[in-house]
């Protein structure tokens, strides 16, 4: 059978499904705050750090994050996308955890999911508990949406902030406690969001959209992850692990498998091809950072209307 072709040929690579918290908790092994960031996860309630599949030394860790990106007012209304879109987008992910419980899902703008949430019966609701005690959902970034860094000013970020991670805390509770922020989709990243993000108590800080010349000097020389540090005056308290994503936000070349996607489904016919195709990419890619785990983004921007096509491929 191919698996078994691709399961030697993956025999030094781990493929792991689901949650930003196992990427920083694997990355933040190398860095100064690596004691802390341990001792919070052993304290931490079992849904968060101590969610995350064990990683393994001397594999290549291969997290793969499904999410979706959903602008809170972009070219149309939020009404607009929340009607066409999200309420859709919601739905069929939470009718895929629901029917396979392997299943795990990242997610951002707490203004889209409070009113998706307020439309669901209290039986669906408890439904949706299980999943972010569970470990199965998890918030990232928590704000009302994911703001602009260059014209926003400070307080305005704190308040969105506040009122996103707030709903999140009054309705589920410290599990749905976001532990990164995820700032995948604004043009360009400011020094004082990280300094924010560190002193409201992240652990990590994502980025998608950095300048080309950049990113390409991080390729080069392993510099893909580092230790911001956003303030001398604060010390190690303004400092945040950052890891800037290989593919903007978006899944890998070839690996799309939403409506909006025309690449080819995986199936029994070409399985082991683009098992082969996979493993290649993700090798090519590890080799921009430092550490033996990288991050395949599965999404984009309103991606998931069909949550089982997406799941269907990633787990063919």
């Amino acid at each position: 059978m191919w698996r078994d072709t691709v399961a030697v040929a993956a025999a030094s690579m781990l493929l792991l499904s689901g949650m930003l918290s196992l990427v920083l908790c694997s990355a933040l092994a190398g860095v100064q705050h690596r004691e802390a960031a341990e001792r919070r996860a052993r304290d931490d309630p079992p849904c968060l750090y101590q969610a995350c599949h064990e990683t393994k030394p001397g594999f290549l860790n291969v997290h793969i994050v499904s999410h979706t990106h959903n602008d809170v007012g972009w070219v149309h209304t939020v009404d607009f996308y929340y009607q066409h879109y999200v309420r859709t987008i919601l739905d069929s992910v939470v009718e895929e955890l629901q029917a396979h419980p392997d299943r795990r899902f990242t997610y951002v703008e707490t203004a889209f999911f409070s009113r998706w949430w307020n439309e669901q019966t209290p039986q669906m609701q408890e439904v949706v508990r299980n999943f972010v005690d569970s470990g199965r959902l998890e918030f990232t970034s928590g704000g009302w949406s994911m703001n602009d860094e260059a014209t926003t000013h400070y307080s305005a970020i704190i308040d969105q902030m506040t009122l996103g991670v707030r709903w999140l805390n009054d309705t589920f509770g410290k599990c749905a406690r976001p532990r990164v922020g995820w700032q995948i989709d604004p043009f360009g990243h400011s020094r004082e969001q990280a300094s924010i993000f560190a002193q409201m108590g992240f652990d990590g800080y994502f980025l998608g959209r950095i300048h080309l010349d950049d990113k390409a000097w991080r390729q080069e020389y392993n510099q893909m992850e580092f230790l911001w540090e956003t303030n001398k005056y604060l010390g190690e308290k303004g400092d945040i692990f950052t890891g800037i994503l290989p593919n903007v936000y978006w899944p890998p070349k070839g690996f799309c498998f939403d409506l909006f996607c025309a690449d080819d489904p995986v199936d029994e016919y070409n399985g082991e091809k683009r098992a082969k195709d996979f493993i290649d990419l993700v090798i090519a890619q590890s080799k921009f950072y430092a550490t033996n785990h990288t991050v395949v983004t599965m999404g984009m921007d309103f991606h998931y209307k069909d949550a089982a096509k997406w799941f269907g491929n990633l787990d063919n």
